[in-house]
């Protein structure tokens, strides 16, 4: 039952549910990616992705000061929820706006995102 609930919990949310949709695209995304699409902080965005992750849908991995996700498509126990979930982002103009976002973002750098973002001290021009 708890592991249900996380995952309910995990999709009710609209910006989860778009990271989740993300996800799906791309077999790995940057967590500047991340934030540059929904628009909201690093804060923000981590607190969902611990949702996501908590929920057991995505998974994490960190590379020096970079965090990066991907969806857990290998638990067999979500291959029809994930299945189910790509049917109707499909058929979502929310989706397919953030298809054409992502498509843009992921022309980036990711520094050069980081930068955006946080300004130069974070990450200094080579």
């Amino acid at each position: 039952m708890e592991l249900l609930t996380g995952v309910f919990k995990a999709l009710a949310d609209r910006n989860r549910l778009r990271m989740l949709a993300a996800l799906m695209r791309y077999d790995e995304l940057c967590a500047c990616q991340l934030i540059e699409l929904i628009q909201v902080t690093g804060a923000t965005a981590s607190r969902h992705m611990g949702v996501l992750i908590a929920s057991g849908l995505v998974a994490s991995r960190k590379e020096g000061r970079w965090v990066y996700y991907r969806l857990c498509r290998e638990k067999a126990e979500y291959h029809s929820l994930i299945s189910w979930i790509e049917a109707r982002l499909k058929i979502s103009p929310d989706a397919e706006k953030d298809a054409k976002t992502l498509t843009t973002i992921m022309a980036f750098d990711p520094e050069d995102l980081c930068r955006k973002q946080h300004g130069e001290s974070c990450c200094p021009p080579k």
